[in-house]
């Protein structure tokens, strides 16, 4: 198999509780093939009624989402192919702002670009101390566009701003929880998923329709988000196509 289109999602539902699980063997980063399958995972969950709460979460023990595939941004050759990418994140994005179900975000390890945003669209979220956070897309000649407005929304603007403008540094999984990504911070793995186990457990009790109502109160407001998206897609697969994205993706692979 390529080694672009590797990885897989994974789709289990245990008591009205549906688990969606990704993985790629380059650090849980996502190509365009894996974000298309991770978005028709979240509305197929939204649409069915064999649950009624979603829990994200990705495989392996190290790095929770690496983001986007630098393998796949490099050979981007045109503005068309550029544009899908990163409409691949902004699909799975909209995707939990509309799938109509409370979404629980599971982040065990660091996230990097496209899985902070990830993160920060679940409806409520938790980690481990190990889940340090960074936007580096600056740093590769892009700019966390896509994703913007889904960090924004979660840690304000100030926070964002840091992020997005010191794309080399790393933020603690603590300063996440300071800033509202996370609702709470563990210092293991089995303490992260045994308070999942928990609160799940006792949420998915709670009646469905209060549920429904409360995530369109949660995003009230972003009802443009598909056009917001798709503008910030257009910015990204623009800038994408430069010498100075492409040099500086390709210096990071072969570093």
């Amino acid at each position: 198999m390529d080694k672009i289109q590797a990885g897989h999602i994974t789709t289990s539902t245990e008591n009205r509780i549906c688990t969606i699980t990704f993985f790629h063997p380059a650090h849980n980063s996502l190509p365009g093939k894996l974000l298309g399958e991770f978005r028709d995972a979240i509305y197929d969950a939204g649409a069915s009624e064999d649950n009624d709460l979603i829990v994200i979460q990705s495989d392996g023990e190290r790095t929770y989402c690496a983001g986007a595939s630098f393998n796949e941004l490099v050979a981007i050759e045109d503005f068309p192919t550029g544009k899908t990418f990163f409409l691949g994140f902004a699909n799975v994005i909209n995707a939990i702002r509309k799938c109509g179900k409370i979404v629980i975000g599971r982040v065990h390890g660091k996230a990097i670009g496209g899985g902070v945003g990830i993160a920060s669209a679940c409806d409520y979220c938790m980690a481990t101390k190990f889940a340090s956070i960074k936007l580096s897309e600056l740093a590769v000649g892009i700019g966390p566009f896509v994703i913007g407005p889904a960090v924004e929304r979660k840690v304000g603007l100030s926070a964002f701003s840091q992020m997005a403008l010191n794309a080399t540094e790393w933020q603690t999984a603590e300063w996440g929880k300071q800033k509202g990504l996370f609702t709470e911070v563990f210092e293991t793995t089995k303490q992260l998923d045994e308070y999942i186990a928990h609160f799940t457990t006792n949420l998915v009790d709670k009646n469905p329709e209060a549920l429904r109502l409360l995530k369109e109160v949660f995003w009230k407001g972003t009802e443009h988000w598909d056009d917001l998206l798709e503008e910030r897609a257009e910015m990204s697969g623009r800038l994408v196509l430069s010498d100075y994205a492409k040099n500086s993706i390709r210096g990071f692979l072969k570093g």
